[in-house]
């Protein structure tokens, strides 16, 4: 095909799909339905959170945007709002309004209301997320300490990807001794203490303060809505990590779903080298990371960590 009819075929889809979306909101718009059991993914950012989110994607009983909603939610709440604090939403936070705007603009752009939800800073609003959506279903990614407070120090170093949220933030950040100039992944409390700590101190402080939140308020969640994946389990065994953890939420393991589950680690998402255990330990962080390690040890342990 030549390229004016794929730019002609890219055009008409476009403005379909622009179509489409407005046609659901209108309809969304006669009866207003709330969202019952949507699925968010919480966890730590850089601990695989993106792999079970696009794997949960691809359930045909869930809509996705394909994508991660951080501006959506910036959109309720921003961080100006709160005068920087910190990422976190409580349950005092949520309100009718905001499961109406959440529910139609998935509906909207996926055509239902199960749908499968991630960001960086789900796992600081799951009291907030469980206030909107009482019936709402938490899939708990876990990965060890090592592995995941190396790949936060590499993921301070793509400012580009992971940074774009906080150009706008009110204190100047030297992490590092001004290595490092923009603030990555996600803001939460006391998080001013750290703008100019060590990069393996702020990372062992994002690792610790995420799980702990998480850890905090899953005694909120009844136990039939929430699901626990280590990453390491995934990395041995994708598909029966993954089945068991569709079966515990009520969701069809089919066979479209063990295929991509089998080859999923073939193709990783956003990965910034190959997929193996501790790799920390032989990387150029090793030094970095081991001298945190201990700071973060009593919620490593909580998290099934020894």
């Amino acid at each position: 095909m030549s390229d004016f009819w794929l730019k002609v075929r890219k055009t008409l889809k476009y403005h379909w799909n622009n179509k489409l979306v407005s046609m659901r909101a209108s309809r969304w718009n006669k009866q207003k339905p709330i969202a019952q059991s949507p699925v968010f993914i919480l966890g730590c950012s850089r601990a695989g959170t993106t792999l079970v989110y696009k794997t949960f994607s691809e359930s045909k009983q869930l809509g996705s945007l394909q994508k991660e909603t951080h501006d959506l939610w910036a959109s309720l709440h921003s961080l100006e709002e709160k005068q920087w604090a910190g990422h976190e939403l409580t349950a005092d936070d949520a309100c009718i309004e905001d499961a109406e705007f959440v529910s139609r603009y998935f509906y909207s752009h996926t055509g239902t209301l199960e749908f499968v939800d991630k960001n960086n800073q789900n796992g600081l609003c799951l009291p907030y997320l469980l206030k909107l959506f009482p019936k709402a279903r938490f899939v708990y990614v876990k990965r060890s300490p090592g592995d995941n407070i190396n790949s936060l120090i590499e993921g301070w170093r793509k400012a580009g990807e992971f940074a774009t949220w906080s150009d706008k933030l009110p204190v100047d950040v030297n992490v590092e001794k001004g290595e490092f100039k923009r603030w990555c992944f996600f803001i939460a409390q006391d998080w001013k203490d750290y703008i100019n700590e060590s990069i393996e101190n702020v990372c062992a402080y994002q690792y610790r303060i995420m799980n702990e939140a998480i850890i905090k308020g899953r005694v909120l969640v009844p136990k039939s809505q929430w699901v626990e994946i280590q990453y390491e389990d995934l990395l041995k065994d994708p598909v029966n990590g993954f089945k068991d953890a569709f079966i515990s939420l009520g969701l069809e393991f089919d066979q479209h779903l063990e295929q991509h589950c089998g080859s999923v680690l073939s193709t990783p998402y956003n990965a910034f080298s190959e997929i193996r255990l501790d790799k920390w330990k032989d990387g150029r962080n090793a030094e970095k990371v081991a001298s945190v390690l201990d700071s973060v040890k009593a919620i490593s342990m909580e998290m099934g960590y020894k």
